[in-house]
């Protein structure tokens, strides 16, 4: 753990940099500097990605506790968005989420890791992987989700200042969660077959409640996918699907993850 730490730190340096840079530019005290918040945003990505890498106790051995697992995540949705900025102006996102990623970077640096397990499948850890990167997928949908909820409000009330002058438009917002939404169900799915395929039951003891909520939460957004293709479901109503299939997921994986590690031991 000693030799990550000198990554470890980079990596918060490279967060709270571009994290500053987005606050700066939201509270208008500084002009928009869009390529520098992404090669801030790379460099705390690959520094990150070093040293989770070395928290993993990767390649020969698989460690992913409660904390390994929600770096991993951040670490993933801070991709997400970096790439997705490409294409969307989704920087504004990383004034909270990167300082959020180096918090959970932090901590897992000072936990000093848990007992690794020998990776015996990689199979499984595909599905761990493919599992993964949907949860992360879903929970920054549910950030844009919120993000909509107070924007609607604000334009429905008329309020023309603070958060809705720095978000794009309406439409570009929902358009976004619905990307997200598409591509977390693919990843979701894919994290479900190859469950069933690597696991001899996924509704063995210690697993059934993991995967009921998991296929509550992929029925739920399935169908508001649906809903939005064949009926136009939008606004609130997806808002408020988004929000209760993360919730679903997060109890499936993070509640179940929680209460093992840091209540029972």
């Amino acid at each position: 753990m000693v030799a990550l730490l000198p990554f470890t730190l980079l990596a918060i340096a490279f967060y709270l940099a571009g994290a500053s840079r987005v606050w700066l530019k939201l509270a208008r005290k500084a002009p928009e500097k869009t390529l520098l918040v992404q090669l801030l945003g790379l460099g705390a990505l690959i520094t990150h990605g070093i040293a989770l890498y070395g928290h993993l106790g990767l390649p020969q051995d698989f460690n992913l506790g409660f904390l390994e697992a929600a770096s991993l995540v951040n670490w993933l949705i801070c991709t997400f968005i970096l790439f997705a900025s490409l294409r969307h102006p989704t920087l504004n996102l990383a004034a909270a989420l990167f300082p959020l990623a180096a918090i959970f970077l932090l901590l897992t640096q000072l936990s000093g890791g848990h007992t690794a397990k020998p990776r015996s499948e990689d199979g499984l850890f595909l599905h761990i992987i493919a599992s993964l990167s949907a949860y992360s997928l879903f929970a920054l949908a549910s950030v844009q989700a919120v993000l909509l909820a107070i924007q609607n409000r604000q334009l429905k009330h008329r309020h023309l200042q603070g958060l809705i002058a720095v978000l794009p438009p309406l439409q570009t917002m929902e358009r976004l969660l619905f990307d997200l939404l598409l591509a977390g169900q693919i990843l979701l799915t894919l994290g479900i077959i190859s469950g069933f395929i690597f696991f001899d039951s996924l509704f063995a003891p210690g697993l059934a409640h993991k995967s009921v909520l998991s296929l509550a939460a992929w029925l739920t957004f399935g169908l508001l996918l649906v809903g939005h293709w064949r009926f136009g479901w939008r606004g609130m109503t997806a808002v408020r699907w988004t929000l209760g299939g993360s919730l679903l997921l997060l109890l499936a994986y993070f509640g179940s993850k929680f209460v093992l590690q840091f209540i029972l031991g």
